[in-house]
Order: structure tokens, then C-alpha cells, then sequence
């Protein structure tokens, strides 16, 4: 008898070599994609045949013709603490800095911020790795936190030249509420996403050239693409985190915001370590559906001109017709299924569409239930301020496109109930 990974594998790439290689003669598809109907229409009915044949075909799609291919690179990671101070936020927790090699020849390493209690529960403390914009020294004033060295957008504190400064330590530790995370007992790993990768249309640079070696001429169109280079670097926070005493290898969570969020619901798609997944405002490209006739949300071909390296080229082919991807962004959720997702919106913030993300749980259902688990069955977008605390979670607040202390007490509340 075969080994199961053999036919997976085997199921996998005979599936892609079918594949057109050309987006743009793929067929139209009326309405939204059904997640439980293979590629050639065969409806799905078994939790079997979904592991077996419409996960794999689906992440084959994914990685296709939007986010590109999942990085080949083998890592080996290793830890060394460049910095740890035991007497943190008052004396209730650690705070520390780790140096994560790859093991990769001349790659340079992801460094991660650590937050967590003194005290660990039997078992370990349940652990959200969390993609941050701006560098691990901007959310905290501990002068121990090193000042990145990678490219940084100019529109943060104390980057001068696309460069982080002194200038810009702790201030805007709001974002990621670290003494409260500590104080209701999880531990946070973070790290700067410019360590796997600028996020910078211009350049590729920092880990990913030696992650994602760019062939000699023009590149595939299913190229590896930003966002999916964040989620492999998340995944390699989650190789450090399980070989920690201190945490609990089954009680991951990943989060992220806006782009950061798109990151996070496909590191959770790829990765089934991660237990719980967090995509805060991810909209467009994440979250959001890309077949949408919105006026006030963003669209695919306006993601695509605005941030052309946070997708591979197979998706600009989508520009003029949504109608023929393959999949939408429901598929997207139902890879994390039957884990839980908590989608997190805000009034104020059309652009990410948040009823179309609502829409996106509804269609992923189907899938939840499937493999035996109660997702929740809400038919309207629940009330403002009012957590939707189902295994598929919804959430919507006043205010706008950011992160604040509601959100981290939402996200924490969640947490209480799937993480811990």
C-alpha cells in the first residue's frame, strides 16, 4: 500500500499539470465559487475527499494565480536571546528579543519580540505570533529592543530615509497592548514583516532573495509574491514557538492588520499549527471578496495597481474580469477549517468591505460543517460592538482602519474562548 503523502502528492501535481497556464482562459464563473466543488465541477461530500483532493487543489489554486508559490527553501531555525529583561511591564512579565536564523547560507535573520507572564501554566502559555509594519522597537520604550536596520516605509515615527531611528522607540505601543496581553495570560511573539521582505513595490530585499531566488529572465507569473512571504516568515516564528518550554505548541494564534491581516489568514491556510487565526481589517486580497460591486471597498484591480508585489502576476490577469478566478476568498477561510477565525471590521473602514467578509464566512460554512463542527449559522451582520463569538467569529466596532485597545480586548475575549 502507498504511503497517504505519496497519493497526496501525487493527487497535487497531477491537478496543477492540468492547469491552464494562462489565466485568462479560465472560464467565467457565475456568482461565487462553491468551496465543496472540485476544479472539474465534482461535488465534495466526504471529509476524506476534502483532505484528500479539494484542500490540496485548493491551495494549488491559492498559490497559482494570486499569492504565488509557497517558499521551497529548507530552514533549519535556531534561537539566541539578544536581549531579555525579567522584570517587565511593573514586574508581571518577561520582555526579550530573539535572533532567528533560517540556516540558510548569508540569509539574515527574523528578530522577534517576546511578551509573555512570569508564570506559565502546566503546559505553557497559549502564544499569538503577530506580523507588526514598523519594527519591534516602535510598540515599546525598553531601550533593549534593537532598531531594524531592513527598509521601513517612511510613514512612521522616526524613519528617516527608509530608515528606523532611535527617534521612533515606543511610540505607538497602542497597536499591540503588550502589558495587557501579559496581564490576561498569553505570551506575544512579534516580528517586523520587513525582515522577510520590504513592503515596497521597488525592492525585494532582506530574506528574500535567499528564500525565493529569482530565475534568470522574466519570472512565472505564480512567482512568489509578498504576502505570501509573510506568512512563510510567520510560519518560521512558529518553528521557534513549539520548541519553547514556555509556550503551548497547540494553542497558536496568528495575527495581523490590513495587509498584515491577509498575511495571517494565509499563514493560518498553510499552516495547521496555528490553532487560531486573527485577520484584522484584512479586506481586498484577504479577507474581502475579490467579486464585489462596491463603490466604497477596494477592488482587485486597484489593489493590484496600488501594491503589485503583495500578489504574483497570474492575479493582475484578473484585473477586468473577476468572474474567472477560480475560487474567492471564502475558499481562502474554509483551508483554516475547522479552526476557528475571528474576522474584526470597523464601521469607518468601507474600503475593507466588511459586509462582503460576512458574506465570505457565510460561504465558507459549508465547509465547517462538513467536517463536523458548529460554525455558527448567523444569517445578518451582528451589532455593532457585539462579538459574534462562534468558531467562525465576526466582529464590527466603531471607528476606523486601525488597532486599538477594543480590538486587542476583542481579540483577547476570542481567545479566551478558542485558544485557551
Amino acid at each position: 500500500m502507498r504511503p497517504l503523502l505519496f497519493l497526496l502528492a501525487m493527487t497535487t501535481s497531477t491537478f496543477a499539470a492540468n492547469l491552464p497556464s494562462n489565466p485568462a482562459s479560465l472560464p467565467k464563473q457565475a456568482g461565487f465559487p462553491d468551496p465543496l466543488a472540485m476544479f472539474d465541477g465534482t461535488k465534495v461530500g466526504t471529509k476524506e475527499d476534502w483532505e484528500a483532493k479539494r484542500k490540496p487543489e485548493l491551495k494549488e489554486l491559492f498559490q497559482r494565480f494570486m499569492y504565488g508559490r509557497y517558499p521551497a527553501a529548507k530552514t533549519a531555525v535556531t534561537a539566541k536571546t539578544l536581549y531579555e529583561n525579567k522584570d517587565a511591564f511593573g514586574g508581571k512579565g518577561i520582555l526579550k528579543e530573539v535572533e532567528l536564523s533560517m540556516g540558510i547560507p548569508e540569509c539574515p535573520p527574523i528578530y522577534a519580540m517576546v511578551a509573555m507572564p512570569n508564570k506559565q501554566p502546566e503546559g505553557g502559555l497559549p502564544v499569538i505570533v503577530g506580523i507588526n509594519f514598523s519594527g519591534n522597537h516602535i510598540i515599546t520604550s525598553d531601550a533593549g529592543i534593537r532598531i531594524p536596520t531592513n527598509w521601513m516605509p517612511g510613514n512612521y515615527p522616526g524613519v528617516k530615509n527608509n530608515r528606523a531611528t532611535e527617534e521612533g522607540r515606543g511610540k505607538i505601543p497602542e497597536r499591540w497592548q503588550l502589558e495587557t496581553i501579559v496581564e490576561r495570560g498569553y505570551a506575544l511573539v512579534t516580528f517586523y514583516c520587513g525582515d522577510v521582505d520590504p513592503d515596497d513595490k521597488a525592492t525585494r530585499g532582506a530574506m528574500r532573495p535567499f528564500i525565493t531566488p529569482a530565475p534568470k529572465g522574466d519570472l512565472p507569473g505564480d512567482f512568489t509574491a509578498s504576502i505570501m512571504a509573510w506568512a512563510w516568515g510567520a510560519h518560521r516564528v512558529v518553528d521557534y514557538v513549539v520548541t519553547q518550554k514556555e509556550f503551548n505548541p497547540k494553542r497558536i494564534a496568528v495575527l495581523g492588520h490590513s495587509r498584515l491581516g491577509k498575511a495571517a489568514l494565509v499563514a493560518g491556510a498553510f499552516d495547521e499549527r496555528i490553532a487560531v487565526v486573527f485577520p484584522h481589517q484584512a479586506g481586498c486580497g484577504g479577507t474581502g471578496p475579490s467579486r464585489h460591486e462596491n463603490p466604497k471597498s477596494e477592488g482587485v484591480k486597484r489593489i493590484n495597481t496600488s501594491f503589485p508585489h503583495w500578489f504574483c502576476d497570474n492575479f493582475k490577469a484578473f484585473n477586468d474580469d473577476t468572474s474567472k478566478i477560480p475560487f474567492d476568498q471564502h475558499c481562502l477561510l474554509a483551508l483554516c477549517a475547522p479552526r476557528p477565525v475571528l474576522y474584526s471590521n470597523a464601521t469607518g473602514d468601507e474600503w475593507a468591505n466588511p459586509a462582503g467578509q460576512f458574506e465570505m464566512m457565510r460561504l465558507a460554512n459549508p465547509v465547517y460543517q462538513l467536517l463536523g463542527v458548529d460554525a455558527g449559522k448567523s444569517e445578518k451582520v451582528p451589532a455593532v460592538g457585539e462579538l459574534y463569538n462562534r468558531r467562525l467569529g465576526y466582529w464590527i466596532r466603531e471607528g476606523k482602519h486601525e488597532v486599538n485597545a477594543d480590538d486587542w480586548k476583542t481579540f483577547l475575549d476570542y481567545a479566551d474562548t478558542w485558544l485557551k
